[in-house]
Parts: C-alpha cells; sequence; structure tokens
C-alpha cells in the first residue's frame, strides 16, 4: 500500500473522480427510472464541477468535514493543474478537484463508510445545492 502522504493531489481526484461517478450512477440507477440516456445526462449534471463546488460549499456551510478531510480537500484544490474544463471558470475547477482529492483521499485511507456518509449528504441535497454558472 502506497502512504497517502506520497500521493498528490491530483493522484487522489483521479481516484476520488472514479470513486464519486461509481457512487452517482448506482444512487441513480436505483432511485430513478429513466432511459441509459437519461441516466447519462443526470450523471454528468451531478459529477460536472460546477455541481462538486456546489456540494463542496454547502458541505463547509453545513461544517460536516473534519480537519484531515479539509487538508485532503487542499491537496487537490492546491495542486497545479496544466489543463481545465471547457467553459467553467478556474476556481470552480479547483473546487471540484479538492472535492474529487477528498474522496480519493477517503478511499486510500480505507474509510468507505465516511465515503457513503458524505455522498449520502449530497443525494439528500441534491435538489437543493444552488449550481454556480
Amino acid at each position: 500500500m502506497t502512504n497517502v502522504n506520497q500521493l498528490n493531489g491530483l493522484i487522489l481526484a483521479y481516484l476520488g473522480d472514479a470513486e464519486i461517478e461509481e457512487k452517482v450512477r448506482y444512487y441513480l440507477v436505483m432511485n430513478k427510472h429513466c432511459s441509459v440516456n437519461e441516466l447519462y445526462m443526470l450523471a454528468k449534471s451531478y459529477v460536472s464541477a460546477k455541481a462538486q463546488t456546489a456540494f463542496f460549499n454547502l458541505m463547509s456551510k453545513e461544517e460536516i468535514l473534519t480537519d484531515e478531510e479539509f487538508s485532503a480537500f487542499k491537496l487537490g484544490r492546491n495542486a497545479k493543474s496544466h489543463t481545465h474544463a471547457k467553459n467553467t471558470a478556474i476556481s470552480i475547477y479547483r473546487i471540484s478537484t479538492g472535492f474529487e482529492a477528498l474522496f480519493g483521499y477517503l478511499k486510500v485511507t480505507g474509510q468507505d463508510d465516511r465515503i457513503q456518509e458524505l455522498m449520502d449528504f449530497c443525494f439528500k441535497n441534491i435538489d437543493n445545492v444552488e449550481i454556480i454558472e
């Protein structure tokens, strides 16, 4: 097992992105009865940089992240990336990278129950977050 402290924020974000995508797809399949195309479009909107930023902002407002989790977020947010999503402000892209790094950190450290808690928080609030345009 690699020491989590040896992984940079972008590596954690890479792993977290996959974890979030899997949880969102499972949630949608179990809770939304629609076509595969509609599932794809919903998943795409829920894992967008703007949606992830909105979820992170709500988590911050509700103060549900531990200091350790916030540090993992900052590893991703502060990582130097040479790319960013089209039509998305760099500030939003960095927050979403931090959000993904948080989930990557939780996965690497074996905190699957915490991943599910945070994803459940997102799903519970999915209709209440303000997506930044």
